[in-house]
């Protein structure tokens, strides 16, 4: 065992002792802590159509008495042995006495049937449909009635497509699942998540993640790039309708269903979570997020708010911390070069996590926990609040674009100049993080923190405009929900609005840098908030439509929720753009009906206006907190 592992196994056996006096149940076990603890099972388990799925199941040895089961699904594989336990996200669930039980989604590696991207839920008023809902029922079924020491009781969670699964699972929940913890799902794949924003097509990640779950069924098979730099890979590919034409041939369905639905039609519709969540949800459920989320931060926000609508019994609870995706299962002092004060991974998986499951599934004391708890970048510290976002305590205020790239909580007057302009080409994109950029799940990883990247590598490109506060006198703390109001004009008939919300950290003399040779952050451009818009798509996601050339239109863009601090002495930025490039595909700047199928000749220059006036006063609107 590694050094890391044994202080893993180490800081379990401490946690233990604490613990068993909290937890005070005759169902606490025996402390589980080495590889060689565990009985591993490896099941086919039945599906009602007959289909059988591969499945692992880890059983604790000499427990004290039934355990109850932990279950993910996933499309990734399956752990081929308990070394997959020594995860420093499993150390205090060890500890506590859990059954593991890990699944592979149909189609993938050793399950039988067809892998189908995000299946939506089947049609009840077929006897013979499946879903990952009766899937998961199956076997949540068979694992209570089958494993030995089972206590009967089942929870379900996982992060990203096993966040997704465990949201399913509970539309139809079996009688033993106990409870759940859905961490970084989707919620929907065209507005908000993964394949989609806004509208805007998410090119490098869409294209690569659907390479690598549907060009080979036993294998996460990365796309293989023939140049260093994919910012030069894919602007060589040109217009998206070559893609099948050089690479995938027909032959990955994902990409197939991008193209054939360009529009959230009833194909998106029915793969979205929020379809289906209009009743109450029973099991109770942890959702978890992160403010750098590189992959799916919207998701579970989004889920969240809207089964809380119906949460009468306060099952429905949300931590959100200074993670990007699934970073609350590794190390959580800092992400890139931005410090968080201490292990705010290790600290949720020993407060919250932990909790969560004892109480639900070993009869623990009460939670005592917020119904939101979430960490307060800037300051470095956690808040709790009774709703997220806040019901009362926060003030919305209109941070305005002003003259001179300043910005400012007092609004335009009628005197100042009208707007600030720039050449967007389309054959010269902004990039969306620095150059080279690698192929997003190979060395170098650059992709996982990309949303803490320095932004000062694009802030003086002519095609991205910058507004700035004065140094802040005072702090300026936000919770809640963030929107740009943008105002803003093109030459051409489509365009793409990018907005980030920018903390630009002091400048002066150099840190002194210590033992720990601590980052120089000096004028460093922190994103807080950001997204992107495709103005066909300003007044319904279904129906687009082209923008007026040459008149000034009104944007509301969301730039979803946070919670930090403003220090003072920061500065508050905002920046606008019109190219994101390959994170986001290249708008042809002139509207066509499917942009999967525009060729090289529909791509061109336009002149964007971004205006500032008394009549378009363009702002950020900031759910600022209220003082003490």
């Amino acid at each position: 065992m590694d050094l890391e592992s044994r202080a893993a196994f180490v800081l379990s056996i401490l946690a233990s002792v604490v613990l068993g006096a909290y937890l005070g149940s005759e169902h606490y076990a025996k402390n589980p802590g080495e590889p060689h603890d565990y009985e591993q099972i490896d099941a086919m388990i039945p599906m009602r159509d007959g289909v059988k799925l591969q499945t692992v199941v880890f059983v604790p040895k000499d427990a004290r008495a039934p355990l109850p089961i932990l279950l993910q699904r996933t499309p990734y594989d399956v752990p081929k042995d308990e070394l997959t336990l020594l995860s420093p996200n499993l150390a205090a669930l060890r500890a506590d006495g859990y059954i593991f039980a890990f699944q592979n989604l149909r189609g993938r590696f050793g399950s039988e049937g067809t892998f189908v991207m995000i299946r939506p839920p089947r049609d009840r008023a077929d006897p013979k449909a499946v879903d990952e809902g009766t899937d998961a029922y199956d076997t949540v079924d068979w694992l209570v009635h089958h494993v030995p020491g089972s206590s009967g009781r089942v929870g379900i969670w996982g992060t990203s497509y096993a966040g997704w699964t465990t949201q399913m699972a509970l539309l139809d929940p079996h009688p033993a699942l106990a409870c759940a913890s859905e961490r970084a799902s989707p919620s929907d794949m065209f507005v908000n998540d993964d394949f989609h924003h806004n509208g805007a097509f998410r090119l490098s990640y869409g294209f690569e993640y659907s390479a690598m779950l549907e060009t080979s069924k036993d294998a996460n098979t990365d796309f293989s790039f023939d140049e260093a730099d994919t910012f030069d890979w894919y602007l060589r590919l040109g217009a998206l309708s070559h893609v099948d034409e050089r690479y995938f041939h027909g032959k990955v369905p994902s990409w197939e269903d991008f193209v054939d639905h360009p529009n959230r039609d009833a194909f998106w519709e029915k793969r979205a979570l929020g379809t289906y969540l209009d009743h109450p949800i029973a099991v109770p459920n942890l959702h978890v997020a992160g403010w750098w989320d590189q992959e799916d931060f919207v998701g579970p926000i989004d889920i969240y708010s809207r089964v809380e609508r119906f949460d009468t019994t306060h099952v429905n609870d949300l931590v959100v911390g200074p993670w990007n995706h699934g970073g609350w299962g590794r190390d959580g002092s800092h992400l890139g070069p931005i410090e968080f004060g201490a292990d705010r991974s290790e600290e949720f998986r020993e407060g919250a996590q932990r909790r969560w499951f004892a109480h639900w599934l070993h009869d623990a004391a009460p939670l005592d926990q917020p119904e939101a708890q979430v960490f307060e970048t800037g300051s470095n510290r956690w808040r709790s609040f009774d709703s997220w976002p806040p019901r009362s305590g926060t003030t919305p205020r209109r941070l305005y674009l002003r003259a001179g790239a300043k910005l400012s909580f007092e609004a335009p007057g009628d005197g100042e100049d009208a707007f600030d302009s720039y050449e967007s080409d389309p054959g010269n994109p902004v990039p969306y993080r620095r150059r080279p950029i690698g192929p997003t799940y190979q060395p170098p990883e650059e992709w996982p923190t990309w949303l803490v990247q320095d932004q000062r590598f694009v802030d003086h490109r002519p095609d991205v405009l910058s507004w700035s506060t004065d140094p802040l006198d005072h702090d300026v703390v936000i919770a809640g929900d963030i929107v740009a109001d943008l105002f803003a004009s093109t030459t051409g008939t489509d365009a793409d609005w990018v907005v980030k919300l920018i903390d630009v950290l002091p400048d002066g003399a150099r840190p002194e840098q210590g033992d720990g040779g601590a980052p120089d952050l000096r004028g460093y451009e922190l994103m807080i908030a950001d997204d992107v818009l495709r103005a066909r798509f300003r007044k319904s996601f279904a129906a687009p439509e082209p923008v007026p050339a040459d008149t000034v239109v009104e944007y509301s863009i969301d730039l979803h929720t946070n919670a930090h601090a403003f220090q003072k002495g920061h500065r508050i930025m905002v920046q606008v753009q019109s190219t994101w490039f390959p994170l986001i595909d290249r708008n042809p700047q002139k509207y066509v009906e499917n942009i999967f199928r525009a060729k090289d000749e529909d791509f061109s220059k336009a002149m964007q206006r971004v205006f500032r006036s008394a009549r378009a006063p363009s702002a950020v609107v900031l759910p600022v907190l209220d003082a003490p």
